[in-house]
């Protein structure tokens, strides 16, 4: 498995990130962006995933949900793209940890959200 490094603390990203942020940021979202922000909620559940990778990916799902980033998301069709890009460096840097049952976890709310 290849190791990523980060925070050891996650505390400070805690602001940045809550279930409730998530899942409300997640009904405004369209599937290309919905999908591996699935993926990482439900790798970030995971009790097998260690502190340093739920860190990294508590900053790439904190960063979806703040307001304010490079591309601002009221920007139409551009405005999810550089979160989207983050989200899917973080899927492939947390490949190792997405077990078919997260996969499956991920499609069924993925489902279940957008009918």
């Amino acid at each position: 498995m290849s190791k990523i490094k980060g925070p050891k603390d996650v505390t400070p990203y805690k602001k940045h990130y809550s279930e409730s942020k998530f899942r409300k940021k997640v009904k405004s979202l369209g599937k290309n962006v919905l999908k591996p922000a699935m993926l990482l909620f439900y790798v970030m559940k995971s009790p097998d995933v260690p502190l340093s990778v739920k860190g990294t990916i508590a900053g790439a799902l904190g960063y979806l949900i703040l307001p304010l980033d490079i591309l601002p998301d009221f920007i139409p069709v551009a405005g999810y793209t550089d979160d989207a890009a983050a989200l899917i460096a973080v899927v492939k840097m947390c490949a190792d940890y997405i077990t078919p049952q997260i996969k499956a976890q991920a499609e069924e709310k993925l489902n279940e959200l957008l009918g």
